[in-house]
């Protein structure tokens, strides 16, 4: 059964591309190298720390460009849904939360027009990794409880590897938004650090309405035709 996304999103803004570069300036000569090949980036802790994020996000603004601020906000409660009030005073799109129903509700509650999208598991870690963090589930299991746990405290959506996408569309509809990274348009390099991994076609075809794409764009000998064959593959499976 094919679960592909029918939200109206349009098709070019369903690829994410995930500036993990060192500094601003690095990230500002990727996003000019891409050009109108990509509409949305998502932006997370390195960046943050590297200084000058929310000129970052001006300046991303005044290029047209769609903002994914992913820094996974962990932390009391009600510190948590002041964060989100905070940055829904900018031009954002996307926010990533993590952590129990309270945090998740109090981020929801401060949302205002951004898009909250609970991190589930990450694609970084498979089984092995949840048995050294002690939870006693398969991570099918904990990214469905998760997800649904999201939506029934207002968050608009999670982030989720497209291997758990067709579970979490049967169980929970269309509503959900679902965000996956962990994209890898050719076979993982033994030295990938991401292991619950998928295509692009598999992402879409599973239910995905966006996915991230970082270094298989980043580290390409042509990022921009590697970003532009990543929009045609997308592109085939919506038409």
């Amino acid at each position: 059964m094919s679960w592909i996304s029918s939200k109206a999103i349009p098709v070019n803004e369903r690829l994410i591309v995930a500036l993990d570069v060192p500094d601003i300036p690095a990230a500002k000569a990727l996003v000019t190298q891409l050009a109108d090949s990509v509409v949305f980036y998502k932006i997370g802790l390195e960046l943050f720390m590297s200084g000058d994020y929310f000129e970052l996000i001006d300046w991303l603004n005044e290029q047209n460009k769609r903002i994914f601020v992913d820094l996974k906000f962990f932390d009391v409660p009600a510190t948590v849904g002041r964060a989100v009030k905070q940055l829904a005073s900018k031009k954002v799109d996307f926010v990533t939360i993590h952590g129990n129903n309270a945090i998740m509700q109090a981020a929801a509650e401060q949302k205002g027009h951004l898009k909250v999208l609970a991190v589930t598991v990450l694609t970084s870690l498979d089984r092995g990794d949840l048995d050294d963090l002690g939870f006693d589930c398969n991570v099918e299991d904990l990214v469905a409880s998760r997800a649904k746990r999201a939506m029934q405290l207002g968050c608009d959506g999670v982030i989720s590897s497209g291997l758990e996408a067709p579970r979490l569309r049967e169980s929970l509809g269309e509503n959900l938004l679902i965000v996956s990274p962990g994209i890898r348009p050719v076979d993982n390099r033994p030295t990938d650090d991401q292991k619950r991994v998928v295509s692009v076609e598999q992402a879409f075809n599973n239910g995905a309405d966006h996915i991230v794409v970082g270094r298989p764009i980043r580290d390409a000998e042509n990022p921009k035709q590697a970003a532009m064959d990543i929009q045609a593959s997308i592109s085939a499976v919506f038409a």
